[in-house]
């Protein structure tokens, strides 16, 4: 079993820049790839960022050129820095990790909250 572990988020104003933290513990070994999900009130849960054990990366259009995916695998962590920052950036910030091989298992997070005010 894997546990994702959410922290970083807040209130922000637009312009503004928040980094959000996922640790992540238990049967971490299999761990490929994780990412950053986010759901806003009366919205589908969307991806926002993935990334590879490697180190590739995948972005949401919406978000490239201002949030920045990263992960340390030595200390089971993921992150996402958010800079200029939009109000409807506005969510809940999910991490979310695969497991497994040939049975694969998704594991998210509890969510963190990310208000942007205008």
């Amino acid at each position: 079993q894997v546990q994702l572990v959410e922290s970083g988020g807040g209130l922000v104003q637009a312009g503004g820049s928040l980094r959000l933290s996922c640790a992540a513990s238990g049967s971490i070994f299999s761990i490929n790839p994780m990412g950053w999900y986010r759901q806003a009130p009366g919205k589908q849960r969307e991806l926002v960022a993935d990334i590879t054990s490697g180190g590739s990366t995948n972005y949401a259009d919406s978000v490239k050129g201002r949030f920045t995916i990263s992960r340390d695998n030595a200390k089971n962590t993921l992150y996402l820095q958010m800079n200029s920052l939009k109000p409807e950036g506005t969510a809940v910030y999910y991490c979310q990790a695969l497991s497994g091989s040939s049975i694969r298992y998704i594991h998210w997070g509890q969510g963190t909250q990310v208000t942007v005010s205008s």
